[in-house]
């Protein structure tokens, strides 16, 4: 018997890798650049053609399923999670990096089939790295197992975070508490790269060994919440709770002491959810 859910798989990994070759086109160009909600949240025409073409060659193929999409969602689509076949597309991840030819861009797509993740694409192009992930059958980086650290000593640990900027400054503060808290554990260090899907990709390699994040979006984390859980890591909610690839926050780990070490270290600010209907 066929596995519709490998061949959507294989056709997504087809599909990722003409994106990432259109990405690594246009950083070869003058990049415009547009303004989404704020000074610091960028648009390009490449995310907007990237989408455009990831969306259009899967619809195609698989006309009944549903798509939510990062550039899509900012125009007006829904984003709101059903049972149906979901294709979950960031088209570029990482576009601040991407504006400035820093080297951490990356395609992103998760798919859900009746709300649960049942497989993962990151396609980190600069590097020409490709991460995948399938429920139940390991994670992989060209081809190659891979997994994640599996140090459980937070104090031997470097974790990824993101610093953004904040218009509320209550909730500036606390992502910058937050880091200090961190730091102090003391860990070895924190680092950001700059892509979710990239920072979820090397805990998941055993590059780094913990992840956390408040104010992402389903579309940043549903690729590689595949890879890191396939690869051997822990996610879960910043509150220790079960993940929820809506809520818009999560903590990625080589190992439960550590995540939830870090669940224990930081306070959470309002971020709303991806599913919340627009009133």
């Amino acid at each position: 018997m066929s596995d519709p859910w490998q061949e959507c798989m294989d056709h997504c990994i087809a599909v990722t890798r003409k994106a990432g070759e259109m990405i690594r086109e246009a950083l070869k160009k003058d990049i415009s650049v547009m303004q989404k909600s704020s000074p610091v949240d960028l648009v390009t025409e490449t995310d907007q053609k990237v989408e455009a073409l990831i969306i259009s060659t899967i619809r195609e193929k698989y006309p009944s399923h549903s798509f939510i999409g990062e550039e899509s969602v900012a125009t007006g689509s829904s984003s709101i999670l059903t049972e149906n076949p979901t294709w979950i597309i960031d088209p570029i991840d990482g576009t601040t990096n991407f504006v400035h030819r820093f080297p951490f861009v990356s395609v992103s797509i998760g798919f859900t089939v009746k709300k649960e993740i049942e497989f993962g694409v990151v396609y980190s192009c600069v590097e020409d790295k490709m991460y995948t992930a399938r429920r139940g059958k390991g994670a992989f980086c060209n081809g190659e197992p891979i997994k994640v650290s599996g140090q459980k000593d937070i104090t031997k640990s470097v974790v990824l975070t993101e610093i953004n900027f904040k218009e509320n400054l209550d909730h500036f503060k606390t992502m910058m508490c937050n880091i200090q808290n961190i730091l102090t554990i003391p860990v070895h260090g924190i680092r950001c790269p700059g892509s979710a899907a990239v920072n979820m990709c090397l805990v998941a390699c055993g590059s780094a060994d913990a992840y956390y994040h408040i104010g992402i979006h389903c579309w940043d984390m549903a690729g590689g919440a595949a890879i890191v859980t396939e690869a051997g890591g822990v996610i879960m909610d910043i509150t220790g709770c079960p993940f929820d690839l809506m809520s818009r926050r999560l903590i990625t780990a080589s190992s439960r002491p550590i995540a939830e070490q870090i669940a224990r270290q930081i306070q959470q600010f309002p971020c709303g959810r991806d599913d919340e209907e627009s009133s």
